[in-house]
């Protein structure tokens, strides 16, 4: 993986150091042990990386469930500063504002289900800022697609936007934006 190049980078420049620096067996010790604990280094952040997303898929994969199994919890994972923005062109809400617009369908039993098919993690260097996309198989819309942000608080993610849209083939994208068109067309009247 990622930590072996990086020890096996560090190994080569080591090797280069010690032939021409070649004074002595301190000095061979000495960059031995640098340039290993460089290497581990390197292997620990890409153990890391794979940890974060690991959460993150967790974290994630257990709001959708949330709101599959409507949980209120679903809401208490978006941070009360979070946006979420859903397929329609209305649909801007903040966390409170979305938690009142979905009452009636965690009310009912009835909310969305979503299934995450693929999901890519990226984080700042100092992984307190996470940012996802995902393609996700739906109930009721089929396939789509999402981003997200995740804030990294001591008490764990929290979700600061999430953007869902549907996934509209290239190929038909001329007859949907004309059925969109036709609507608001009818909507106006």
């Amino acid at each position: 993986g990622r930590g072996r190049g990086v020890l096996q980078a560090h190994l080569h420049v080591y090797n280069n150091c010690a032939q021409t620096l070649s004074k002595g067996l301190f000095v061979k010790r000495f960059l031995t042990a640098c340039f290993l604990c460089l290497g581990l280094i390197g292997a620990a952040n890409a153990a890391t990386d794979a940890e974060l997303t690991k959460q993150v898929n967790a974290f994630v994969d257990g709001w959708h469930d949330d709101a599959a199994n409507t949980r209120m919890s679903y809401f208490d994972k978006i941070a009360k500063d979070g946006v979420y923005i859903g397929t329609d062109r209305s649909e801007l809400w903040t966390r409170d504002e979305f938690k009142a617009w979905s009452k009636k369908y965690f009310d009912a039993k009835s909310a969305w289900t979503f299934k995450a098919t693929r999901r890519n993690v990226y984080a700042s260097a100092d992984k307190s800022l996470i940012w996802f996309d995902e393609l996700l198989d739906t109930k009721n819309m089929g396939h789509a697609m999402a981003s997200g942000v995740l804030r990294k608080t001591a008490k764990g993610f929290e979700i600061v936007h999430y953007q869902l849209s549907l996934a509209v083939p290239n190929e038909v994208i001329d007859q949907v934006t004309g059925i969109i068109a036709e609507h608001e067309k009818k909507a106006k009247k």
